[in-house]
């Protein structure tokens, strides 16, 4: 038995962790006003930013539609497997889960396709992919690595410490005038997904306390066993994990935010994901 995992670019995890575990990335679309990119392969994570830096618009994202799915189905079952798994972003955040599934009926003659809903984004959504694919190697079933992926939902964490505002004073999210004495008052927002959903997690007034802040989420939380790192083009990312080691010993999965997530995060985010045990 040979069961494929398929997730979608939110995931924010390292194309070579893809690549090692066989895990399938079907990508959202990224628009920059009338111009309209392909996550991953349309558009480069630095290409991304470059435009983010010189665009007056903000970029918008677009789930893929079903037939991206499908084709990847029909790839998988053309290469030998004999059951799919498919991890969605939050979808509560996105059509994607909605695609995956109508995808999942017009094949569902041909492979059995199971598609679950992680309730969470960027590295939370990867950290479990990476779990769930590592125990589809093992050989085992298609119920029980989906009974997997739907047992992390709940422990499965995802904090950010948000550099700019200025990506939510494009999207109308916030006032110029709001937006302008945040700045002056080096206004860090802090964002937690929570139940599928991205809700305000505080405010820290510094960058480095905003950062002190993920790693004391990190600290005071007990049985971690998964920890990955997300950011978007920070220069002080080293420093950061650095200082992570300090107080978690395990390995740490480091991935660059995306188009996906960085479209409305901004530049200069740094989050942190982890997984408590069962």
């Amino acid at each position: 038995m040979t069961i494929r995992i398929v997730t979608d670019s939110a995931c924010d995890l390292p194309q070579d962790v893809c690549d090692r575990l066989g895990i399938v990335v079907v990508p959202l679309s990224i628009r920059f006003g009338d111009e309209e990119f392909t996550d991953r392969t349309g558009i480069t994570v630095d290409e991304f930013w470059s435009r983010c830096h010189s665009s007056s618009v903000l970029p918008e994202t677009a789930a893929p539609a079903p037939g991206q799915f499908e084709a990847a189905y029909r790839q998988l079952k053309a290469e030998g497997a004999s059951g799919i798994c498919v991890i969605n972003l939050s979808g509560d955040l996105s059509a994607t889960m909605q695609s995956a599934e109508l995808a999942a009926k017009s094949v569902v003659a041909d492979i059995p396709i199971t598609v679950v809903d992680s309730r969470t984004v960027s590295l939370g959504l990867g950290l479990m992919v990476v779990d769930c694919a590592e125990r589809a190697k093992t050989g085992a079933s298609l119920e029980d690595v989906a009974a997997l992926a739907r047992s992390y939902t709940d422990k499965v964490h995802v904090w950010g410490a948000l550099d700019t505002l200025e990506n939510l004073k494009k999207g109308g999210r916030i006032g110029g005038a709001k937006a302008l004495m945040a700045t002056a008052l080096a206004i860090k927002p802090i964002i937690e997904v929570r139940n599928g959903k991205v809700e305000e997690g505080g405010r820290q007034r510094t960058r480095s306390k905003a950062l002190a802040f993920l790693v004391e989420q990190v600290r005071s939380t007990p049985n971690i066993v998964q920890l990955g790192v997300l950011h978007a083009k920070c220069p002080d990312i080293d420093q950061f994990i650095s200082t992570l080691k300090e107080v978690y010993s395990g390995d740490i999965v480091v991935g660059d935010i995306g188009a996906v997530v960085g479209s409305h995060a901004g530049v200069g985010t740094i989050g942190v994901a982890f997984r408590v045990a069962n």
